[in-house]
């Protein structure tokens, strides 16, 4: 899909740049380079989804990157970037890859004209001592054309080279351009203008930001306010973008949960655009973040209402195990083909290798394709609706109030306890299926204890940190050493299937079962940990909190 990179900047208001920049450390010259005039129409949707999830979407025109540019949240000072050739769409016609990868945020919305910036700007080139470029700083005088939601559909062209009227920053008026036809399309929209600079690093490292500001700050340039161009155009600052959230009491169980909840909302949605595209390790990412997201719900049930609650975790249940089929045959893919080397090469077959990774990269394009398709569906952006709304209107119960500390040992305590009792049955339980399932509950056990102390860590005061700290690593050796049993498990019952299929040569099926046979001793040498891992996990100075 087009080229991406990842776009690392920062943006300054004042009023000119400092005589010399090449006195930076590690920057030897800084050079000039041919202005360039841009003109660029931003699409959105009419109540600004993308704007206020910190997206923008524009056809741009002018510069060394004409193009469609889609950009995403990364992190900070930095996003990524999505271009596609200027000729992918017309003006009224968003390239179908770029509105795919947006579709978790406009969920239906149309999307269409909302702004037309038309930016001249000066650059200036920071080069070290071999002449390569590090960073590129930027003089953007903007003229801005809000196009109200009526007018915007009457825009025909991003395409002029002109660079209409310069304002005064904060001046809004009428305004029509130089050629006296308006702005694209004749039609007559609000306008402003201003002056803004840009640092954006290319072959530098994030380190020379801060020296470039620091030499800034020395000649009264100061941070930006706004994210982005788009923002100031209409201006939508910052505090308006963040999204309605309900207020929970500093230092709450409430707010202590619906933190976390918000932010692994915001990571789903992230997500989803690099599932989309199928970007290495997304569908895994996005299914932890699932799980992650009913592990919370679940573990704190006691705060919520619980008809929401327990709705939500259903679909999150649904969606994780969507989302399950792609990651499952990618890992048997890589449990199966990894361990052939322990099979003699006389005894697997030159092909066997080259089968079951062929076997399961279409497996898990399959499954991919159809996790793609749940991305489309109408229950999907139901739920991410629904996810919005529980994080802006929260059904919390009056115990939400109580302090976070103290609601938290608690919570520590139960989640432990849960753990060890399932895994205690486990262990006296007769090896078998019946064991193996009863280690898969012990196994989610765990991994929902984790969750709970990984998330609870960036939430409590720092002398309470370690011991959570303690927890959490506790709990996630047991559940690596329960999730390879487990692994162990899926991949002999695999190879059981791969075998009777009868597809093979006579050596295919000796190979699977030496594989089995290799998988049932790593079986055997994890459940011999799990006694030890069990009196560390099960420690009850693990949830005194200080």
């Amino acid at each position: 899909m087009g080229t991406q990179h990842v776009e690392t900047e920062r943006k300054y208001d004042g009023a000119a740049l400092p005589p010399r920049l090449d006195a930076v450390p590690g920057v030897r010259a800084a050079q000039r380079a041919g202005p360039q005039d841009l003109d660029a129409v931003y699409y959105d949707t009419p109540d600004l989804r993308l704007l206020h999830r910190h997206i923008t979407l524009r056809r741009r025109t002018g510069g060394d990157d004409a193009g469609w540019h889609l950009k995403l949240p990364h992190a900070e000072d930095a996003r990524q970037e999505v271009r596609l050739p200027v000729e992918t769409g017309g003006p009224h016609d968003v390239p179908a890859e770029l509105s795919q990868l947006v579709a978790a945020f406009t969920r239906g919305a149309a999307l269409s004209p909302v702004a037309r910036l038309r930016t001249h700007r000066s650059r200036l080139l920071l080069r070290d001592d071999r002449g390569s470029t590090l960073a590129q700083v930027t003089e953007d005088r903007v003229a801005a054309q809000v196009l109200d939601a009526d007018r915007s559909a009457d825009v025909r062209s991003g395409d002029g080279d002109g660079d209409g009227d310069r304002h005064r920053d904060g001046n809004r008026h009428r305004d029509r351009d130089r050629d006296g036809a308006g702005p694209p399309g004749g039609t007559v929209a609000e306008a402003r203008g201003w002056t803004e600079f840009e640092v954006e690093l290319e072959h530098g490292t994030p380190a020379l930001l801060d020296h470039i500001e620091a030499v800034f700050t020395d000649v009264g340039l100061v941070r930006s306010p706004w994210p982005s161009k788009l923002s100031r155009a209409l201006d939508e600052p910052p505090a308006a973008t963040t999204g309605p959230a309900a207020a929970q009491a500093p230092g709450s169980a409430g707010a202590l949960v619906m933190d976390g909840f918000r932010q692994q909302v915001e990571a789903l949605l992230t997500l989803d655009a690099a599932v989309r595209q199928g970007r290495e390790d997304s569908v895994h990412r996005m299914r932890v973040t699932a799980r992650r997201l009913r592990s919370l719900l679940k573990a704190h049930k006691r705060l919520f209402e619980r008809d929401r609650a327990e709705h939500l975790a259903t679909e999150l249940r649904r969606l994780g195990r969507l989302l399950g089929r792609a990651r499952d045959q990618e890992v048997l893919g890589e449990l199966l083909v990894d361990q052939l080397d322990a099979v003699p090469a006389q005894l697997r077959g030159a092909d066997l290798r080259g089968r079951l990774t062929e076997r399961y990269a279409r497996g898990y394009r399959e499954a991919w394709q159809q996790a793609v398709a749940e991305l489309d569906s109408p229950r999907y952006l139901t739920l991410l609706e629904e996810l919005d709304a529980f994080a802006a209107d929260p059904p919390l119960r009056r115990r939400a109030g109580r302090k976070a500390r103290r609601y938290l040992a608690g919570t520590l305590r139960h989640e432990q306890r849960r753990t060890l009792e399932r895994l205690d049955l486990a262990l006296h339980t007769e090896p078998g299926p019946h064991r193996d399932e009863a280690l898969h509950r012990a196994r989610k056990a765990a991994k929902r204890a984790r969750y709970t102390a990984d998330h609870a860590q960036s939430h409590i005061p720092r002398r309470t940190t370690k011991r959570v700290a303690e927890f959490g690593a506790r709990m996630r050796k047991l559940h690596k050493v329960l999730g390879t049993h487990q692994d162990s498990v899926v991949a002999r019952q695999e190879l059981i299937a791969l075998a009777s299929e009868g597809t093979g040569a006579t050596w295919h099926a000796f190979g699977y079962g030496l594989l089995h046979e290799r998988h049932r001793h790593i079986a055997e040498a994890e459940e011999r940990r799990l006694p030890k891992l069990r009196r560390r996990a099960g420690r009850r100075k693990l949830t005194r909190l200080p």
